[in-house]
């Protein structure tokens, strides 16, 4: 039962990181320039935990087929997810209705539970992609003598970027308040969930299917990167954008090395 809960603890710790960088980006102004700083440094960081906290452990475990296996399916199950959130649908014949003559500022948009796509639900997909066999890592981690530090760290630590970009642009497209809650809060239930499931379903898991498991949360991670936010930050930070990043490596990497 101690197990159970330390599971549930390292899941509610790297899910509670999404939930302070999303209500952080919702409720304080922050300047958009800042927040693509945060994501460059973020990328970084999740570069360094998917290369040596998911791929290398993994290869290490299993071997290099399930570890190619799982990282090609990552990346492709990723792609695949984006787009079919968000490709262009299909016009109708119907036209739309007419807009009222005057509508105050930002009401109409933020009414009901509405998400907008593009790159903050783009985000927000590689977040739980990823998410799932990275909380399933963190619960076998318990089986080997409690809380990894350097695992529940490197993946808290990641997360809080994603967190705070996916809600930044998510806010600026237009999407209601609670859309982006449920969104976050429902993304940090599964990861406490699929925690407790790593501990508990995946003890008597042969090594070869942990690491595709481990492995598909990077292959997501780096597809997601590459498509989303390094472009998202590049936008905005231009030439700085590669030495966030790399600080943001050395850090998790530091962290790795001191830790491991």
């Amino acid at each position: 039962m101690d197990g159970l809960w330390l599971a549930a603890l390292s899941g509610l710790i790297a899910g509670g990181t999404l939930l302070v960088g999303a209500g952080l980006a919702w409720f304080v102004d922050i300047p958009q320039r800042l927040v693509a700083g945060i994501m460059a440094l973020g990328a970084g960081v999740l570069i360094s935990t998917l290369a040596f906290e998911l791929v290398e452990e993994a290869a290490e475990a299993g071997g290099l087929i399930p570890v190619s296996i799982g990282f090609l399916g990552g990346a492709i199950l990723y792609i695949v997810a984006d787009w079919l959130v968000t490709r262009p649908r299909k016009r109708t014949s119907v036209p739309p209705p007419a807009p009222p003559t005057v509508a105050p500022k930002n009401i109409a948009v933020r009414r009901g539970a509405r998400l907008a796509g593009g790159t903050g639900v783009a985000i927000a997909i590689g977040a739980l992609i990823d998410g799932i066999p990275e909380s399933i890592v963190m619960g076998l981690s318990v089986l080997q003598g409690g809380i990894s530090i350097p695992i529940v760290a490197a993946i808290a630590i990641s997360n809080f970027p994603e967190g705070l970009g996916s809600t930044a642009a998510l806010k600026r497209g237009g999407s209601s308040g609670r859309a982006v809650a449920l969104l976050w809060c429902g993304i940090a239930v599964v990861t406490i969930v699929a925690s407790v499931a790593g501990f508990a379903v995946f003890q008597a898991a042969p090594v070869s299917l942990i690491a595709v498991i481990t492995t598909v949360a990077a292959g997501g991670l780096l597809a997601m990167l590459c498509n989303t936010m390094i472009p998202e930050a590049f936008a905005q930070q231009r030439g700085l954008t590669g030495l966030w990043a790399t600080i943001g490596f050395l850090c998790a990497f530091l962290l790795h090395e001191l830790t491991g």
